[in-house]
């Protein structure tokens, strides 16, 4: 087995060998009845043979058929129990960008840090990653962690762990991507808090995330209808995210990550009550990067309040 380097994996280490129990009981049994029936019954034994009684027929298939059913209820329950523990992702999570392209991972941390197919993290600190794809599907995962999740172009996908094993672990493209696709793979290092924030230091120093977004937001020319000073009629953006916005006929939408990619790169998707649709679309303007940290921008208190 895989060491199992997460305080999700040994859930589903349990998981697989609950699964793996059963089914060997159930090849078990058949083995065993395939062979009892096959000595009993051979040619020139005096076993009693004949039709079977209807009433004990009928009992064994409605025992047998209730078992199955309960066995698998079971299983179910577990299984979904096990999976949606892992979807609630803890408020103090650190929160890391992942940008998929053939074929490799580029990854930003808030502080503004970048690093090409290697994944630095801290020992027992909740990780949420942010995950998007610049060009076709991918997949996110790492074996000793027990988590893949697929990253798709021009939506976000989240994944999050909570690392409680040092050392490096492999991470792969689980999902077939091109020519290159077992090509794409890398290393997530988990350190000692103290040695990650040594690490963190020793890293060239750059803007943040949401420093790169705001310039971003003037450079892509947002400030000029967004703007608190402009002539444009839009809606604000300061202090934006997380809020519920009407929607031309009806109904309300959250503002989130996806909804802000869509708003940049679909902007006549979902079109704000009360304005015309006139944003024009900046697919092929704005990279996947770019709409990254323009997120991160509007994310942070203040955030879209430019002037």
């Amino acid at each position: 087995m895989i060491p199992a380097a997460s305080t999700y994996a040994p859930r589903i280490d349990n998981l697989f060998w609950l699964l793996c129990a059963i089914s060997g009981a159930i090849v078990l049994l058949v083995t065993v009845l395939l062979v009892w029936f096959s000595v009993k019954y051979r040619r020139g034994t005096k076993a009693k043979r004949g039709a079977l009684p209807t009433r004990f027929t009928r009992e064994v298939e409605i025992s047998w058929t209730a078992a199955t059913l309960i066995a698998f209820v079971f299983v179910f329950w577990w299984a979904a129990a096990v999976q949606t523990e892992e979807v609630p992702i803890p408020k103090h999570a650190m929160e890391i960008h992942v940008v998929a392209k053939q074929w490799m991972w580029k990854i930003e941390h808030p502080n503004g840090q970048r690093e090409i197919d290697a994944l630095h993290v801290p020992l027992g600190v909740p990780v949420k990653l942010v995950m998007t794809s610049q060009d076709v599907i991918h997949s996110f995962f790492v074996p000793a962690f027990r988590v893949k999740q697929d990253v798709l172009p021009g939506r976000y996908t989240e994944l999050n762990f909570t690392p409680d094993k040092l050392g490096t672990f492999h991470l792969f493209c689980a999902e077939y991507c091109g020519t290159d696709h077992s090509e794409m793979t890398g290393g997530v290092v988990v350190m000692r808090p103290a040695d990650f924030a040594r690490w963190s230091e020793g890293q060239p120093e750059g803007d943040t995330l949401a420093e790169q977004g705001r310039a971003a937001f003037k450079r892509l020319g947002c400030t000029g209808c967004h703007g608190g000073s402009a002539m444009v009629r839009a809606p604000s953006l300061a202090d934006i995210y997380g809020k519920p916005q009407p929607m031309q006929g009806g109904g309300f939408k959250t503002v989130d990550e996806e909804y802000l990619h869509d708003s940049i790169m679909q902007p006549q998707k979902d079109v704000v009550a009360g304005y015309d649709p006139v944003m024009p679309s900046y697919q092929g303007v704005a990279t996947e990067d770019d709409v990254v940290r323009l997120i991160a921008y509007l994310k942070q208190p203040g955030g879209g309040a430019e002037k």
